[in-house]
């Protein structure tokens, strides 16, 4: 909390002097969050709000874009999604379990991270952890000496995907949930195990959920003491929906929201005084609007909390052998991608696997058609070598993310002639968020039949904005953004046409 109320002092001074001076531009960031001081107009709160940039660990997840999930675990074994932890772990015997070939099949499909789920709510561990029974020592699996996590961190170190793990704080086995302390640490035991015998972790993920009902066992997590432990072993690693770095978008449909603030209202983790701000907010995950202005106007924090959607690629989180027929579209993969990474925020896609331990043929021959439609998409940017009005605004076409312009008076227009007429369907959008998240209102226009003519538009930008259209063909387009708050810093611009699938257009 030491860095957090530093950041949060140096906001209120530095708030004070906008306040004396409202008409001075302000150059400061705030890294993760901002506190407004208690007599803020509106309009400050906004400015500050537009002032607040992720940590570089948060960066560089969201430059990720395409995440995988794996459930694997004593569910798998059991047809199960929600195990009750009285599972004997003598059901567990992956006998192909093959981690490379895992990572084979999700890079094939382009994600850049694999998260395991090293334990889910029943209690089973994938390693072995020396704070239970219950766990892959006392399986038949390699003789009681394998090691999931291990092997999968290996294959991941070997052909260089990134590595997080899944750790589930409900736990259906441990007979010291509900007694808080001595449940809480075995928790910290277990993240220790973790986080200091695989090398590198890059992500953590608590999942929220708990079935105990208003009946059962009432665990008090010691958040604050997780995060300790993370960030004292794992200090690069980010946390993930219960945790302090990455937001859970709020539903598990692959579809984000239409205007997708990663600056928010809505207080990160599971601290009690960060539960207490959004219970005064009346604000959830699953809260339509987490970040507008008429909500920063009764908030006094504004924090960096980018959402992440989660979604499996098969209607249950864990291998079903009845759903080998039912793996998504190629299409509806598609369309999720277009409604999650491109409404800024990162896919975390999972795909499960089999009794075999291997991710079963159809999920793998579906997430490579997958990675090739993502690549036959977007290798080839129409706007690369147009010529822009403004000498400006042709740094947001050069294919280097660290380049860009900035809005001057608004509405700024950006026009581009294209080389040729060219045919699209597919509108990219980039903010700088290293200079925080901007754009509330912008739209994109067409030169058809000799006229200006509105083919998209939107609200929020942030890291990245895709727009599916109908096709349309010109030689010119512009980029209008209307509203922002303050210098909106505009990084990429990109047109495309999208692959189509077996012949047919999507």
């Amino acid at each position: 909390m030491k860095r957090i109320t530093t950041i949060c002092l140096s906001a209120i001074i530095t708030s004070a002097l906008l306040i004396t001076n409202s008409c001075r531009e302000q150059s400061s960031f705030y890294i993760k969050s901002v506190t407004f001081p208690v007599d803020a107009t509106p309009q400050q709160k906004t400015n500050l709000a537009a002032r607040v940039v992720p940590t570089p660990q948060q960066l560089a997840w969201q430059q990720m874009e395409l995440t995988a999930f794996i459930h694997f675990g004593i569910n798998t074994f059991t047809g199960r999604e929600w195990g009750d932890g009285t599972e004997s772990p003598a059901l567990f015997n992956p006998e192909a379990f093959d981690a490379r070939q895992w990572v084979r099949v999700l890079q094939e499909g382009g994600m850049k991270m694999l998260i395991l789920t090293a334990k889910h709510h029943d209690g089973f561990c994938l390693w072995p952890t020396a704070t239970t029974g219950h766990s892959v020592a006392a399986s038949p699996w390699r003789g009681g000496k394998g090691d999931i996590v291990k092997e999968v961190k290996d294959a991941c170190d070997a052909m260089g995907m990134k590595f997080g793990v899944y750790l589930s704080p409900w736990d259906r086995n441990a007979p010291s949930y509900g007694d808080s302390p001595r449940y809480n640490e075995m928790f910290r035991q277990q993240l220790t195990e973790l986080l200091t015998n695989y090398g590198r972790i890059d992500e953590v993920w608590f999942d929220g959920a708990c079935g105990e009902g208003p009946n059962g066992k009432r665990q008090e997590y010691d958040w604050a003491s997780f995060y300790e432990v993370i960030s004292r072993l794992q200090p690069d690693a980010v946390t993930a929906i219960k945790g302090e770095d990455v937001r859970w978008v709020g539903t598990e449909t692959g579809y984000g929201r239409p205007t997708e603030w990663s600056v928010t209202a809505f207080a990160p983790g599971g601290r009690s005084e960060m539960a207490a701000i959004n219970s005064q907010l009346g604000l959830n995950e699953m809260s339509a609007d987490l970040g507008s202005r008429k909500l920063l106007e009764k908030a006094g924090n504004a924090f960096w909390y980018p959402a992440e959607v989660d979604v499996s690629i098969r209607p249950g989180w864990f291998w079903h052998e009845e759903e080998n027929n039912q793996v998504k579209s190629l299409e509806k993969l598609a369309d999720i991608y277009f409604n999650s990474v491109g409404m800024n925020a990162v896919l975390l896609l999972n795909v499960p696997s089999d009794t075999r331990g291997l991710i079963h043929e159809s999920d793998a021959a579906r997430l490579k058609e997958f990675g090739q439609w993502i690549g036959n998409t977007f290798s080839n940017n129409l706007l690369t070598g147009s010529k822009a009005r403004k000498s400006k605004h042709a740094a947001a076409t050069d294919g280097n993310p660290d380049t860009g312009w900035e809005t001057g008076r608004l509405p700024e227009i950006a026009e581009f002639s294209l080389k040729q007429p060219a045919r699209f369907d597919v509108i990219e959008l980039k903010e700088d968020i290293r200079k925080g998240q901007r754009v509330e209102a912008f739209r994109v226009e067409a030169s058809l039949h000799g006229k200006w003519q509105e083919i998209a538009s939107g609200t929020t930008i942030g890291y990245k904005r895709l727009l599916k259209i109908n096709p349309v063909e010109t030689d010119k387009i512009r980029i209008i953004v209307s509203e922002s708050r303050g210098k909106a810093n505009i990084a990429e611009t990109g047109l495309y046409l999208s692959a189509s699938f077996n012949g047919r257009d999507f």
